[in-house]
This record gives C-alpha cells, structure tokens and sequence, in this order.
C-alpha cells in the first residue's frame, strides 16, 4: 500500500509505502492504548465513588446509633432515678414503722427484747451449689430484697404487737374497777349494818354510794346488760354481766338508760342517780356477785389503776 503526501506551498509530493500488515498493526496499538487508558482512568476514579458513598452510609448509620444510645441511656437514667426516689420512701416509712413499733412496746410495757425493732432481719440458707458461675442480681434487686424482707418482718411484729395490745385492752375493759359514780363518796360499806329504815341488824349486800342527783351512774368494767327494770325494794335497777361469771348491780336509780342486751363499755353512763325504792336518800346502791355469789366490792373499788 502506497500513501503520497502533497505540501500545499511547495507542490512537493512525498510517498510512503505501508503495507496492510503493518497498518493494522498500527491501529491495533492505538486501539489498546486508548482502551488501556480508559480502563485505569476508571479504575481510579469508581473505588473512590464507591468509599465516598459507603463512608457517608456508615456514617448515618452510626449517627442514628448514636442518637438511640443516647435515648435509651436517658430513659434509664430517668428510671434509675424513680426507682432510687421509690426506695428512698420506702426507708422512710420502715423507719416510721420502726419508730412506732418501739413507741408502742414501751406504752404497751412489753419485753423490749421479744420486739426490737432495730434488728436487722434474720435470714441465711444453704450454699448455692452452681457457685460462681450462678447468675447474680444487680444491686438494686438486693436493696429491694432486703426492704421487702424488713415490711415482711416489721408487718409480722406489728400484727402481734396488735393482738397482744388488743387483748391486754379487752382484759382491761373487762376487769372490774373503779367507783359506780365520778362524782361521790361511800355512805355505807358491805357487810352487816343496822338497817337505815328498819333499825334493825341485816346483811347489807354491796356499797352505797352518795351522789348529786341525777348524776352518772357508769358501768365499772365492760360488759352485756342482763337486766334494766324495777326490782322490789330496789327500784330502777341495771344488772351487767361480765367476764369471768361477774355481774354488778346499780340500784335506786332515777333512771335506766340502757336496755337488755346493750353492750357498756367502762365508765359509760348506764343510769341516773336516784332514790327509788327503799332508799332514805340519794344514792347507787352497788353491787358484784362472782358465779350468782355475792362478793365485796370493796377490792374491785380499790383497782382504780387498772390491772393489776
């Protein structure tokens, strides 16, 4: 193959002589250069397209990570701090609790020994046979053992300390002591004496009580009422029976005002002074009788401090 060349200002012709072979050669080179390029020219430039995106996704992702540790460490911080505020009331109601079980086994003068409130919580067991390896609760989980196992025992001592006080108050209410009036003075003990009306020498029965009249007549111990009524010679009269097979009498009332079956309680107001039936003045005339025996009041009367 021949190729001439004309030089547009000298009119010159040149020639050159390729031969086929060799112009395919030629093209075949340029070919593979341009392609050569055009492959490191992408190389180069893709990867760094590729990092450029996968940073920024990476990026997002550990920012939206970032902002839900954030969120989630806020809430916990928030529930720690309700539930440090939830055990702190319930250490201030133990220690009320404590104070008052204390305060109540010093007015209800038990053993201080037998209900020591400042005690801690007696407790233990066995040897926890997967040792170390065991699953150990977090700290607040113990705090919270420990305050449920002090309600637990303190709850237990109260409800004893109640009963016990409850028992000792209906022992108390039930146990007779004390005047029949608030306001008086004894006209007349037990045992014989001459008749005030008779002048004659008799067994009199119970204690006379001089009193205002119209004034209370109150019951002197807890009980049911077994009568209220007119008895011969004893005018208005209340009967209460009590504990232990007691009964007490009031008489010479002016007036009941109770009826049977009503439940008294210690120095409730019963009856009015009076001096019906057979009566030279105003007076209660009172009476205990143990198992239907008359006894003396006179060792009740003295029990004004209570049991004894």
């Amino acid at each position: 193959m021949q190729i001439i060349l004309l030089s547009r200002h000298h009119g010159a012709a040149r020639s050159l002589s390729l031969n086929l072979r060799g112009l395919l050669l030629v093209m075949l080179l340029a070919l593979g250069a341009a392609l050569a390029s055009g492959v490191a020219v992408g190389a180069w430039w893709a990867p760094a397209t590729v990092r450029v995106q996968d940073d920024t996704q990476i990026n997002q992702v550990l920012d939206q990570q970032r902002a839900e540790v954030g969120a989630v460490r806020l809430d916990a911080q928030r529930q720690l701090d309700a539930f440090a505020a939830h055990v702190a009331e319930l250490q201030a109601r133990l220690t009320r609790l404590d104070a008052l079980g204390a305060r109540l086994t010093e007015l209800a003068d038990l053993d201080a020994s037998e209900f020591d409130f400042s005690l801690n919580v007696g407790q233990g067991g066995a040897e926890d046979s997967l040792g170390d390896a065991a699953y150990a609760p977090p700290l607040f989980m113990d705090e919270l053992d420990r305050l449920s196992l002090r309600l637990d025992s303190r709850e237990q001592l109260l409800e004893v300390l109640e009963q016990l006080i409850g028992e000792r108050q209906l022992s108390e209410a039930e146990y007779l002591s004390g005047m029949p009036v608030r306001n008086g003075y004894m006209s007349s003990p037990f045992g014989r004496r001459v008749h005030p009306l008779t002048g004659r020498n008799a067994q009199h029965k119970g204690v006379d009580f001089a009193a205002k009249p119209g004034s209370d007549v109150v019951a002197v111990a807890a009980g049911v009422v077994s009568f209220s009524g007119v008895k011969s010679g004893y005018g208005n009269v209340v009967e209460v029976s009590h504990a232990d097979g007691y009964t007490t009498l009031y008489a010479h009332n002016q007036s009941n005002l109770v009826q049977i079956g009503d439940l008294v309680q210690r120095d409730q107001t019963i009856a009015r002074v009076g001096r019906s039936g057979r009566a030279s003045g105003y007076h209660v005339h009172f009476e205990v009788t143990k198992n239907g025996r008359v006894v003396n009041p006179a060792s009740y009367i003295a029990r004004v401090g209570g049991v004894e």
